[in-house]
């Protein structure tokens, strides 16, 4: 009996393609084959010019394959998996400026981060805090909405792991774009905690403006924007149009000047991300999203179930 028989194909650098086909056809275990899972009982496999059968852990190493029933955590979810595994850093991915008004300027303090909260024994390293920063602007609304709890004007908020601050003054382009934020930040509250016991409800990320490293970050999505393509007739119909946002100019810490292709972490409050394997390199970072913080499909079931 013959799982697969006679499949020839080729994808060139940037196709992105996928397997078609009724349930039992083979599609499942022709992309086991590729990535190193099965073997193949004849013919040869070749990923990036690399022989799967030959050198099956670069040809792993490379695209970063996680079966759909891992063999050591056969429960897991790649989810799950990164949540284990991924070192968190910070990534900001849509830079907006702010000056930390009463902070020395020449002063540049290194402040202890947690790597992984799931693992004790990935450590913690340092990331450093100056006067000028660039925080996400999804974490600044000059006319907050109800149950929002991030940044605004006269707002404090905490900075992770570093200093509580409040926003005293919004700086706007000619367009009337918010390009700066000034702010003050409390010297007692190095950490993230208050020594008067007082309590802030937003916790946002940073990166040090000086210190930071430029990145381009791609943002891979669902292919498809429906659980079931298939189940209107033509699941070219329910192609989901987002599914790849590329975003330039990112900023993300500078320990990750030299992360080795492949690698994998979590910006925190964003998800978890890998460095592209062939177009990264120590000159223009790329990372690809794997996956986000939480299950969107999830969600949307759940609000139809409800209906």
């Amino acid at each position: 009996h013959l799982a697969v028989d006679d499949v020839s194909f080729k994808v060139s650098p940037g196709e992105v393609v996928g397997f078609l086909g009724p349930n039992g056809a083979g599609k499942s275990t022709t992309m086991n084959i590729i990535t190193g899972y099965l073997s193949a009982t004849e013919g040869d496999v070749y990923v990036d010019g690399v022989n799967i059968l030959e050198q099956p852990e670069q040809v792993k190493s490379r695209i970063g394959y996680l079966p759909e029933n891992p063999p050591i955590y056969t429960e897991m979810t790649v989810r799950e998996y990164l949540n284990q595994h991924a070192l968190r850093v910070f990534g900001v991915l849509r830079p907006l400026r702010v000056v930390i008004d009463n902070y020395p300027e020449d002063q540049v303090e290194d402040l202890p981060a947690v790597n992984n909260p799931e693992d004790p024994e990935a450590g913690t390293r340092t990331v450093p805090f100056s006067r000028v920063l660039y925080i996400d602007q999804a974490d600044f609304r000059e006319d907050p909405p109800k149950k929002y709890f991030r940044l605004a004007p006269g707002r404090e908020v905490r900075l992770r792991y570093g200093y509580f601050i409040t926003c005293v003054d919004v700086v706007k382009n000619d367009n009337g774009e918010v390009v700066e934020l000034h702010c003050t930040y409390d010297p007692a509250t190095r950490g993230g905690d208050s020594p008067d016991g007082r309590k802030v409800k937003g916790t946002i990320h940073w990166v040090s403006a000086e210190h930071s490293v430029e990145a381009e970050v791609r943002l891979y999505d669902h292919l498809f924007s429906e659980a079931d393509p298939a189940a209107g007739g033509d699941f070219l119909s329910a192609l989901n149009p987002d599914s790849l946002e590329v975003l330039t100019g990112c900023r993300v810490e500078p320990g990750l000047a030299g992360a080795a292709p492949g690698a994998m972490f979590q910006f925190e409050r964003h998800g978890y991300f890998c460095v592209d394997s062939v177009d990264s390199s120590p000159d223009k970072l790329v990372f690809n999203r794997t996956v986000t913080l939480r299950d969107t499909w999830a969600k949307i079931e759940k609000k139809q179930q409800a209906k």
